[in-house]
């Protein structure tokens, strides 16, 4: 079973108080990301978990990084250090995705560590966003799906594309795969995000 402390992250309230600070009802939020208001609603009263194709929705929705859904309030910062102890994390019901500091820095970079366990992935639906995106395995195994490509990413492997391809990635394996992300050169105003985030799900594929 996979360690899930560290600081509590309670999505559904932040995604609360972040859509209320934009001036955006349910009803709006659901037709600017595509969900329905009653999804939406569960995430935020946490009846529901979201995975990660979802977050991303809601996050390009809302014109943010996926990390403010997840993050502690923090002063943005030119320079970020991170204790492992101090890393915002966010248990998913398949997976841990776990901020590197793109939540209090001040550019257009987002480091994540993504934990998932057998079967677990990005979600149905593929995704895209602006800049780029790239993934290296640290143990396990990770398959992603760029375009019409399929990539199984071994420890050790890495992976670097434009992220306005679809792409989608799970883990294959009978073990637990863990990766490092890093989001770069998106768009102000536009954050990475096709589809990237409600919550790490059961892939039916695998």
């Amino acid at each position: 079973m996979m360690e899930r402390h560290a600081i509590s992250i309670r999505v559904g309230e932040t995604l609360r108080r972040l859509r209320e600070t934009k001036g955006l009802s349910l009803r709006a939020l659901a037709r600017l990301s595509g969900l329905s208001a009653n999804a939406l609603s569960m995430i935020e009263r946490g009846r529901s978990s979201a995975t990660v194709s979802t977050l991303f929705r809601v996050a390009e929705a809302m014109q943010i990084p996926i990390s403010r859904l997840f993050q502690v309030d923090e002063k943005r910062q030119a320079v970020v250090f991170r204790k492992a102890a101090e890393r915002t994390r966010l248990a998913l019901p398949r997976g841990l995705w776990e901020g590197l500091g793109g939540e209090a820095f001040d550019g257009p970079v987002e480091p994540l560590a993504l934990t998932l366990e057998t079967g677990a992935g990005s979600g149905r639906t593929a995704m895209s966003h602006t800049g780029h995106e790239f993934v290296v395995c640290l143990c396990g195994n990770l398959e992603y799906q760029v375009g019409m490509e399929t990539f199984l990413l071994e420890a050790g492997d890495s992976l670097l594309f434009r992220a306005h391809m679809n792409h989608r990635w799970r883990n294959p394996g009978a073990t637990v795969a863990q990766a490092i992300l890093v989001l770069a050169g998106f768009v102000e105003g536009e954050r990475p995000s096709a589809i990237h985030h409600h919550g790490v799900e059961a892939d039916p594929s695998g």
